[in-house]
């Protein structure tokens, strides 16, 4: 299947809208943090004939299904295999001090759901790898089977938000001593049976929460946007603008807290005047977080979570 057609990005018209001011600038450089599979990409380097994009991708196979499908758009793209918590190192090797667009579209992408062998969906049966860069790392597996109790209860619990993680770690502990997990449909099936029935009854799949924190913990999601986020917003040249996807709570609580500490710093009352250096640096351009409408929705369900925040940065 063509990738154009097997991926279709999430709100692309509104997420370019908010990047176009900066991306219209002559020599205008956009980074695409998350490459995935060119979606977004596409979308700005049509729009933008003299614009340059540098795209980031932990995912190899990504990397390559996006060149395929941006390969008309010849030298006017950069592909850089790397995660983005290296962006300072990228844009140095590449000569680049400040740019004038960062997108970020976190979580899984379409690709990673949809191919059964990498482990990411609890709606089908597959190895559990669950790494975005399948060449290296442990994977879901490896911490099913080696994390002590309370260190697989305390990832179900912080990262997948999971009030059941202590009866669930539990009992995959004592499930892996007879046998150790290598398949979802495996850890979906104990997950069901974890939960109290009650509970089983609403809010989705169980295995939702597990799911993600298993896949945030094995590819250090929320470690690599904390170390990103500063980077991002110091490559920023002024006038340039940044756009952050974000589809759990988690990532959108880090989101909003790193932009609003550049837009509404911490000044201490009574000030008769303000430092340079305390004035605000960025603009928010989202009034909290924008989400999804329902033409978007109606013709791409996996929008349904997304959560888009925007700042323009305005001083150096």
């Amino acid at each position: 299947m063509a990738t154009a057609v097997r991926h279709l990005p999430v709100m692309p018209a509104r997420v370019i809208a908010l990047l176009a001011p900066a991306l219209a600038a002559p020599g205008a450089v956009l980074v695409d943090a998350t490459l995935g599979l060119g979606g977004h990409a596409e979308f700005a380097l049509r729009q933008f004939p003299n614009l340059h994009l540098v795209g980031l991708d932990r995912d190899n196979e990504a990397i390559e299904l996006s060149r395929e499908r941006l390969a008309g758009f010849g030298e006017r793209i950069t592909f850089v295999h790397a995660v983005y918590d290296e962006l300072p190192e990228v844009l140095d090797s590449l000569g680049l001090p400040k740019v004038q667009g960062i997108l970020f579209d976190l979580g899984v992408s379409s690709m990673q759901l949809d191919e059964v062998q990498r482990g990411f969906s609890y709606s089908s049966d597959g190895p559990l790898d669950m790494r975005m860069d399948s060449s290296t790392g442990m994977t879901a597996a490896d911490v099913l089977n080696t994390y002590e109790e309370n260190k697989l209860a305390r990832v179900l619990r912080n990262y997948g938000e999971e009030k059941f993680a202590g009866r669930i770690a539990a009992k995959i502990v004592a499930e892996r001593a007879e046998e150790p997990f290598t398949n979802s449909t495996r850890l979906v099936d104990l997950i069901r049976q974890a939960i109290p029935a009650p509970a089983r009854r609403t809010g989705g799949n169980p295995a939702k929460r597990t799911f993600q924190a298993l896949r945030i913990e094995v590819n250090g999601e929320l470690e690599a946007l904390r170390a990103a986020l500063p980077a991002a917003l110091d490559a920023l040249c002024v006038g340039g603008r940044i756009v952050v996807m974000s589809y759990q709570s988690l990532e959108d609580r880090m989101v909003k807290q790193a932009l609003a500490k550049g837009a509404h710093p911490d000044i201490p009352r009574g000030l008769p005047v303000i430092p340079e250096n305390l004035l605000p640096w960025l603009q928010l351009l989202t009034r909290g977080a924008e989400t999804a409408d329902e033409a978007e929705l109606s013709g791409n369900p996996r929008a349904a979570s997304v959560r888009v925040r925007a700042a323009e940065r305005v001083a150096a």
